[in-house]
């Protein structure tokens, strides 16, 4: 069920220069959230914002009726929600869109991201661990101070790490991994920037694995109505935020 509410900010933290970790309390039980998610807030304190920012839920504490949102810096928008405090309020509309597809038992998955691409797959492999099943991360940054919470995926699954200058991990992109040449995988999960993706979907076809890729199309309402984040499928146009993000690779357009 969707809410709209007020959540208090309980931390405000730099993981790095463009990238901060802003967790959210509720003051009541956490609607169902499913990995993949994502939420709309709103923005104060910005003259040049006047529409909602989607942002992907990264991590669920249903213990303390958190959430956590992984949030890149790019413009006004995001720049003022790096600046809450502790104590703040930010208006929330949750949850939203339809998440990553639940495993078949015994099925091994693979969960690919890339920059900020990475946080709705944090809250996706920690369920996957409470339900039994041990995911593979396989996540690609710039350089090493680009990769974020590699001791929260720690906690959760295997991680395997790329860099482009080869700073940490192995040199070159994710799809270069030696992971891909030494294991197998029954099911993969990606998100990040759309080359990334389009090569993960490639890869994943060329092998036979089911795949599924979370789009970040512009999304500005998050209830399909502003038509902003539309997507070409096999079966005609559709709204990211409502069908998605979460899609199934076969039922894209893309070039694979």
């Amino acid at each position: 069920m969707k809410q709209l509410k007020d959540l208090r900010v309980t931390s405000v933290e730099f993981l790095h220069t463009r990238f901060v970790l802003i967790k959210l309390q509720s003051d009541e039980v956490l609607p169902e959230i499913k990995p993949g998610q994502f939420v709309e807030v709103k923005v104060n304190g910005s003259a040049t914002t006047f529409l909602r920012r989607p942002i992907s839920i990264n991590f669920v504490d249903k213990e303390s009726r958190e959430i956590w949102l992984l949030v890149q810096i790019v413009g006004d928008g995001t720049k003022a929600l790096a600046h809450l405090k502790e104590g703040d309020t930010l208006n929330v509309l949750f949850p939203l869109g339809n998440g990553f597809t639940e495993p078949k038992k015994g099925e091994k998955v693979l969960l690919v991201g890339g920059g900020v691409g990475v946080a709705p797959l944090l809250e996706y492999g920690k369920t996957l661990k409470e339900a039994g099943s041990t995911p593979v991360f396989l996540l690609g940054a710039r350089t090493k101070a680009d990769l974020m919470q590699l001791d929260l995926f720690s906690k959760y699954g295997k991680v395997y790490i790329t860099t482009e200058d080869g700073s940490e991990g192995e040199k070159g992109f994710v799809t270069q991994h030696s992971v891909l040449a030494k294991e197998s995988f029954d099911r993969i999960s990606t998100c990040g920037p759309k080359p990334m993706m389009i090569a993960v979907a490639r890869y994943a076809k060329a092998n036979g694995i089911s795949c599924e890729v979370s789009l970040e199309n512009m999304m500005a309402c998050g209830l399909g109505a502003c038509l902003c984040c539309v997507e070409k499928t096999v079966k005609g146009n559709v709204c990211v935020c409502k069908e998605g993000p979460v899609f199934n690779i076969n039922d894209l357009t893309w070039q694979i």
